[in-house]
């Protein structure tokens, strides 16, 4: 969104389209970096979801980023024209909606293309040399600070969220990779979507049969239930601590 609102300046003072005759200039600033926000908001959540679908279908970038273009060019020329309208109606009558959706086109092309170039490493894998794409090891895309302790591993769609005492960071990757990719480290898949590092576990919550591991940063990471056999008998399995004041909250 930082990138979008310095492109949006950069466009008003610019002018692009006409748009420097339209009105004052902190009206036409006002006016793209608008535009521009709306934009990174709706390419940033196409990316988001494309991405991860065409990753898993061994689509090849082009095809998935010209099918964002075609879905998010309408509701764009959409919002960014009514947005024109309302600050100058003359608008209406002197662009038809043809060229403003060539033209919306052009400034959504621009922005995917600067965006996917700038996190291409993160959004799609790399060629193995058996020539099948793979993601990169996580080590490669985490910062050093992120990297030093691995806390759990959380599932979030087709992304995992690795936290670590330094922070968190959301990747494009299936957990039972990122799983395999933490073979040095002891630790136990607790949950469909949880993976848990022994060395965090400071406690248990019990919330009537349900059972949470009270991990060293906070976070509380749920136990299946087909789970709770498996952590006992691996001596998983501090004493119980009591409900958190919000839990004892909820339950009154």
């Amino acid at each position: 969104m930082a990138a979008c609102i310095v492109a949006g300046l950069a466009f008003g003072i610019v002018g692009p389209f006409g748009t420097f005759l339209n009105g004052s200039l902190p009206t036409v600033m006002a006016y793209w970096t608008a535009v521009l926000m709306l934009s990174g908001i709706v390419l940033g959540l196409f990316v988001r979801f494309a991405c991860a679908w065409a990753h898993y279908r061994r689509l090849p970038p082009w095809i998935w980023m010209a099918g964002i273009l075609i879905v998010s060019a309408p509701p764009l020329a959409i919002m960014s024209r009514t947005l024109a309208v309302t600050l100058w109606p003359e608008v209406d009558t002197s662009v038809g909606w043809i060229e403003w959706h060539g033209q919306t086109l052009a400034i959504s092309a621009i922005c995917l293309l600067l965006y996917v170039a700038f996190r291409f490493r993160t959004l799609w894998p790399l060629p193995s040399r058996e020539g099948v794409a793979v993601a990169p090891h996580w080590t490669a895309r985490l910062s050093p600070q992120l990297r030093r302790s691995v806390i759990c591993l959380q599932m979030e769609d087709h992304y995992v969220r690795f936290h670590t005492r330094s922070g968190s960071k959301l990747l494009l990757m299936p957990l039972g990779q990122a799983i395999a990719q933490l073979d040095a480290v002891d630790g136990l898949q607790v949950h469909r979507s949880w993976w848990v590092a022994r060395h965090a576990v400071e406690g248990v919550i019990r919330d009537g049969r349900n059972l949470r591991l009270r991990l060293t940063t906070g976070i509380e990471a749920p136990v299946a239930r087909a789970k709770v056999a498996t952590l006992r008998s691996a001596g998983w399995l501090p004493p119980v601590l009591p409900m958190s004041n919000h839990q004892e909250r909820d339950t009154a």
